[in-house]
């Protein structure tokens, strides 16, 4: 890989030192032109092309991101807390939901290496800063597409099949020791080099794989890492989802039919209303956070594709820049999605943090389907 070594003697003088004044006499370097000679070899040329933005961009995204930063600590913090500690949320579904927050917790806490590079307006924290931030970021992003893909299956089990396999907290936590085995070699092997790297992308101050090389081996980690940890799982989570609309629409034709035989308005008791409001909600909290996600990761994906496979000029820093926020946005996202749909997790906040004035019903914090499959749950581990 050439690079542009455009700190030495022989550089421009305007890439050696910053000549700053006011107005319209500030001077725009290009991108790099501050970073040291042993951390330059690790920035892709692409990069070093285009001129650096201004600082008040810089300072605009390091904002941008102390937001982020703020509101998905608070928000998973709190899923976390409420979710593990709360008796009546410890079910083996619920497991997958902690799983999902922890990611999001996760890809959240690298932001302060953004933070602290955008304030100083480049690759501050060099490549050790760098890969820590690849690292957090691809363990936090596979982990939670996969998440999102088992939370799809156990949500097509629970509504398409509800009294038959019911998932116990021991299947619930080998299928997260499933996705934990899957996603952590996409992590290490290019942390290591084995297969792909990590390098700095856009203004220099985010890290992630490496999808400008073009070298054959690079341009097959692309496409692996591409199939592997968007494809399987976006595949996932329509699939399972597509099944449920399905399902549901099939129920609901069967019962008008049935009750306009019967010369009835509705099949459905008072009780049943309820407890079906309770499912649907739940339902419809687990189907935003998963569009969420394949909202959050196309641009990635598409990104990455460009660099890899197509016309690498249409990635300026500042278009590369965009599925970065995208994707802290959903991690941010996530944990009010439960709040707001959540019944029973809304109520563990309502009993547990009063002065939020939640006022979420008591009698619809529990269905009757969803009883049935914590008891069925229980029953399971009993007889484990």
């Amino acid at each position: 890989m050439r690079l542009l070594n455009w700190t030495g003697d022989g550089a421009p003088l305007a890439l050696q030192s910053r000549a700053m004044g006011s107005g319209e006499n500030e001077v725009l370097h290009r991108l790099g032109w501050n970073v040291p000679k042993e951390e330059l070899i690790h920035i892709q040329e692409h990069w070093l092309k285009f001129s650096e933005p201004p600082a008040s961009l810089h300072f605009l995204l390091g904002l941008v991101y102390i937001g982020f930063f703020i509101i998905a600590i608070i928000g998973n913090g709190l899923v976390l807390w409420i979710f593990s500690s709360a008796k009546s949320l410890r079910t083996a579904s619920n497991m997958f939901v902690v799983n999902l927050a922890f990611c999001d917790f996760m890809m959240m806490l690298k932001a302060p290496i953004f933070i602290y590079n955008s304030f100083y307006r480049g690759f501050e924290l060099g490549m050790l800063g760098c890969q820590i931030f690849a690292l957090m970021g691809s363990l936090s992003g596979i982990g939670a597409g996969m998440t999102n893909a088992f939370i799809a299956y156990d949500r097509y089990t629970t509504i398409t099949k509800p009294f038959d396999g019911k998932l116990t907290r021991t299947k619930a936590f080998m299928f997260i020791l499933i996705i934990w085995l899957y996603t952590i070699p996409w992590a290490v092997m290019p942390l290591t080099e084995v297969w792909g790297r990590f390098g700095p992308e856009g203004y220099l101050t985010a890290c992630t794989f490496d999808y400008l090389t073009t070298t054959f081996d690079n341009k097959m980690f692309v496409g692996s890492i591409f199939f592997c940890s968007y494809c399987i799982p976006m595949s996932m989570i329509i699939y399972f989802y597509s099944k449920i609309v399905s399902t549901v629409f099939n129920h609901e034709k069967a019962l008008r039919e049935q009750a306009k035989k019967m010369n009835v308005d509705s099949l459905r008791s008072n009780q049943n209303q309820g407890s079906q409001t309770a499912e649907v909600r739940i339902a419809k909290a687990a189907i935003t956070i998963c569009f969420l996600f394949v909202a959050s990761w196309t641009p990635y994906a598409v990104l990455a594709l460009i660099g890899a496979f197509g016309d690498q000029s249409l990635l300026t820093p500042g278009v590369s820049m965009i599925p970065a926020c995208t994707c802290k946005f959903v991690a941010c996202l996530d944990p009010y999605v439960y709040a707001i749909s959540h019944p029973r997790y809304r109520q563990e906040l309502q009993n547990r943090l009063p002065w939020l004035a939640i006022n979420e019903p008591a009698e619809d914090t529990k269905s009757v389907a969803t009883a049935a499959t914590q008891n069925n749950e229980e029953n399971h581990e009993q007889k484990a």
